[in-house]
């Protein structure tokens, strides 16, 4: 309780250093930052203005794109105006926010992905059933069920870290406001919240991502029952990219979030937290639908219409 210091900021020890390199690697995750931006956003507009996209798969996945969108928003501007600026502070109300958004949009999209997942699995495995087990409005309810769980879970975990009491200088060594970064500067015995951290994870990372597998499964033992080498193929590249983007994801936040906090150093979290922050919200419209022949069809609608438009 004495050691407990007053003031309120915070400092972000960050991800890049004042030299060189930091300026190239800070250009780096810009560009990642306007391609995940400019790609998730396009992806969204198509799904609103297509008919054809008018899908329960397609609405999915314009929540994971607004997610990406609002994840990767929440970090790289507060990390970029810091290192431009030269001061690492940041207020004790805007780490509040990042921890709450950065939690809602990690237990949301897991919990999306694996209902991704379920809409793959009865559209391939149960084709004739699929207007019946997944319509319209079952998709709103998984959306609105996972915005909904994510952002309860994020509410109690939000409360908890910023109520507890923070020693020294307050330096989270982190380009963001994470809880395992935070816990660490706590004064109090941590172990029994830890424990609840590991509860949520195996209700937003454990679960959804055994969902997830067990989907994929039954649709690669669909799919060898088809006879044509060529669907096989296209099953196969289809499952085997989503899996990779799956395990990109979920594999960092299990590493970072179920372990004990004793065993966290800074750079294994840093470069985890990039896999799941940055490159994930990048790589997503592209794996998931901007190679999808349908969303093609609809992109090249659109430039078709500008372009004569334009003439």
């Amino acid at each position: 309780e004495k050691n407990q210091t007053f003031v309120k900021d915070f400092i972000l020890l960050g991800l890049l250093h004042p030299n060189k390199y930091g300026f190239l690697f800070l250009t780096l995750i810009f560009i990642i930052f306007m391609v995940a931006i400019i790609g998730n956003t396009v992806l969204i507009l198509l799904i609103r203005f297509e008919i054809r996209l008018h899908t329960p798969m397609y609405y999915l996945l314009s929540h994971l794109s607004f997610m990406d969108i609002l994840n990767i928003s929440n970090i790289v501007p507060k990390m970029a105006s810091n290192f431009i600026s030269g001061r690492k502070s940041i207020t004790f109300a805007g780490c509040g926010v990042q921890i709450f958004l950065s939690i809602i949009f990690l237990g949301s999209e897991c919990l999306l992905l694996s209902a991704m997942s379920y809409d793959r699995y009865v559209a391939i495995c149960h084709p004739l059933r699929y207007p019946i087990l997944m319509n319209h409005r079952i998709s709103v309810l998984m959306a609105a069920g996972c915005w909904l769980v994510g952002t309860i879970n994020s509410t109690i975990h939000t409360t908890y870290v910023l109520h507890l009491p923070f020693c020294g200088t307050r330096a989270i060594d982190h380009f963001f406001c994470e809880v395992p970064a935070m816990l660490k500067l706590a004064c109090v015995d941590t172990s029994h919240y830890e424990g609840g951290i590991n509860v949520s994870g195996v209700v937003f990372l454990l679960t959804p991502f055994s969902i997830i597998l067990a989907s994929y499964c039954q649709i690669l033992r669909t799919v060898l029952y088809i006879k044509s080498m060529e669907a096989q193929k296209k099953a196969f590249f289809t499952c085997s990219s989503h899996l990779a983007v799956v395990i990109m994801y979920y594999g960092p936040c299990i590493f970072t979030y179920m372990r004990p906090k004793s065993y966290h150093t800074p750079g294994q979290d840093k470069v985890l937290a990039i896999l799941y922050t940055f490159l994930t919200p990048m790589l997503n419209p592209i794996i998931y639908s901007l190679r999808n022949k349908d969303v093609l069809y609809a992109l090249k609608k659109v430039l078709g219409k500008v372009f004569v438009h334009r003439n």
